[in-house]
């Protein structure tokens, strides 16, 4: 089964034919931020420097540690301003018409975090590369080092559906069952509270099951619509019920909510401050193990 919104996703040679025949049709961007394991959580960098090492010729750089973030925020990644976020995608060079693709050097959830946010910021055509880099170079797609190439200043106008988007208030809300289904898109080591890895506290948010993002991908590409049907469907998560995906800071979340949207699921919202947030808040529940 094909996926119902394939435009979301393309593959590397996909892309490569579109920029083989017309260089300006698409504009790439590598999304990389590389988490080092630092338990009990993990260290965040910039992919900026590995950006540099070597990318998709002519892709600039989106960086989520930086101007995608919301500044003020102590928690890391969290969406900014559509104000700020609207300037860092002219900064980028990006049109309210663009073409726009994206990309990860490592895991495929820091493209799809930016894709979230573009997608709730009102961009009509963003794309994820299927694959990342590894792909595209296994395509015989070329690379560059370097810094960015120079753009002209976009004139992208962003308004924040913030529909996609949920608060704590609204997870508090879920915990009590009724019309929302929570899902964490965490390992289950880390579900069940018995990783090293945690956010202050092990476990998971009450009534959520667990969708690990790593189940919905097949060698680091997402797997066809009836294999994602079917991950979600064996968790009970497809039932009508609006569906808020969550893990430890908002990322691997995403990719859970992108692959919803890849098979039609439409009223999805990621929780954006996720454990990193919950956890934080001793008042709030924890549930350990591996039920719900």
């Amino acid at each position: 089964m094909s996926h119902a919104r394939p435009e979301y996703l393309v593959s590397a040679e996909s892309l490569k034919s579109a920029l083989d025949e017309n260089p300006r049709s698409r504009l790439v961007y590598d999304c990389t931020v590389h988490l080092r394991p630092d338990p009990p959580r993990y260290r965040v960098e910039s992919g900026a420097a590995t950006y540099g090492e070597g990318h998709i010729v002519g892709a600039g750089f989106l960086d989520l540690t930086g101007p995608l973030s919301d500044r003020t925020s102590k928690l890391n990644f969290t969406l900014p301003s559509a104000a700020q976020l609207e300037a860092a995608l002219r900064d980028a060079g990006i049109d309210d018409d663009s073409r726009v693709v994206l990309y990860s050097r490592g895991h495929v959830m820091w493209a799809t975090r930016v894709w979230w946010m573009l997608h709730s910021a009102g961009l009509a055509h963003v794309a994820v590369l299927d694959g990342g880099l590894r792909d595209w170079q296994a395509a015989g797609g070329k690379t560059e080092t370097g810094a960015p190439t120079s753009r002209k200043r976009g004139n992208v106008r962003v308004s924040l559906d913030l529909k996609l988007w949920a608060d704590k208030a609204e997870v508090v809300k879920a915990t009590k069952g009724g019309a929302v289904c929570t899902i964490n898109a965490l390992s289950p080591e880390v579900y069940a509270g018995t990783s090293a890895i945690s956010y202050g506290r092990p476990g998971h948010i009450p009534a959520s099951l667990n969708v690990p993002y790593d189940d919905i991908l097949d060698d680091g590409r997402f797997k066809d619509g009836a294999a994602l049907h079917a991950a979600f469907d064996a968790r009970r998560a497809l039932d009508g019920r609006r569906i808020i995906t969550y893990c430890g800071g908002g990322i691997s979340a995403t990719v859970d909510a992108f692959a919803l949207k890849l098979i039609g699921i439409d009223d999805v919202a990621v929780y954006d401050g996720s454990m990193g947030e919950w956890a934080a808040d001793p008042n709030l529940p924890l549930t350990t193990g591996t039920e719900p």
